[in-house]
């Protein structure tokens, strides 16, 4: 299920270089529970830390040593590339595959194919970039915000959630040094409304130069209206099914853009990040 408002039209971002996708055999490093039902999992993956691009995804198979055979691989955003060969993903624990990867422990083994997909685009030119998730969306694009801060770059993060114990990604904004602005539902703080004038007031003297989102439908169309007030670029990830993540299988394909009966971009190849047509990042 995608997280694209039904007005929204997604453009592919320019064709750049990506690095070559392998499969190897990763050791669990660490896993833990995050808060209800939200686990993250840590793996020594070199190749993958070393060349993965923000907001590239791997596909994790689930070793039968659970006590399941889980014949597809899971999609799952690169959260966190570490220097010592390490990656961090973030999941929810939502159905027969993601209940049997929450069993796995340090020290056991599972195949990653990775790093896949074509990730965000952070423009060359001075701005701010504004990142709004919602979820484990978060988790998407945390990778761009590491890049940004290796850039010199500004990073506001807005951290949505049901409640204040599911919000996502407060320690890694404060170890990059971006600031975390947590909304919850509990206290209303989520609400498009609310968080729509919360970001207009902070932005007011100096708007974002890029805006990013991932997890919520309501969420993307504020970014949708914010990013064009602003004249900002805008970039969406997409979240999908997929089964094999590499563009053969067309699981993931979005409505056309034309005519939603035709096929039109593959979420795992032309994709997960698209620019929202309309917007002055759109490519023309």
């Amino acid at each position: 299920m995608t997280t694209v408002p039904p007005a929204a039209v997604l453009d592919v971002l320019p064709t750049r270089d990506r690095p070559t996708p392998a499969c190897d055999p990763a050791v669990v490093v660490d896993h833990t529970p995050l808060a209800p039902a939200i686990h993250r999992l840590v793996l020594r993956a070199p190749r993958v830390a070393a060349t993965a691009q923000a907001g590239q995804f791997v596909m994790l198979s689930v070793p039968q040593a659970t006590g399941e055979l889980i014949q597809l691989p899971r999609p799952m955003a690169v959260h966190r590339r570490r220097p010592g060969g390490d990656i961090e993903v973030v999941y929810n624990v939502q159905g027969r595959g993601t209940e049997a990867l929450s069993r796995v422990r340090a020290g056991d083994s599972l195949p990653v194919t990775g790093p896949l997909g074509r990730g965000f685009d952070l423009p060359a030119t001075a701005g701010p970039l504004l990142a709004i998730g919602r979820g484990i969306g978060v988790c998407s694009f945390m990778t761009l915000v590491e890049d940004a801060a290796a850039a010199g770059t500004p990073s506001t993060v807005v951290l949505s959630a049901r409640t204040d114990d599911r919000v996502i990604g407060r320690a890694d904004c404060a170890e990059l040094g971006a600031e975390a602005i947590a909304v919850t539902d509990l206290d209303g703080t989520s609400a498009v409304g609310a968080l729509g004038r919360a970001l207009a007031a902070r932005f007011a003297d100096r708007p974002p130069a890029l805006v990013v989102v991932c997890g919520s439908q309501r969420l993307t169309g504020l970014a949708v209206t914010l990013a064009g007030r602003w004249r900002a670029s805008l970039q969406v990830s997409v979240e999908a099914h997929m089964a094999c993540g590499l563009g053969y299988c067309h699981g993931c394909a979005l409505p056309g853009p034309a005519d939603p009966e035709r096929e039109g971009p593959l979420v795992c190849f032309d994709g997960p990040v698209f620019a929202v047509q309309g917007n002055p990042g759109a490519p023309a």
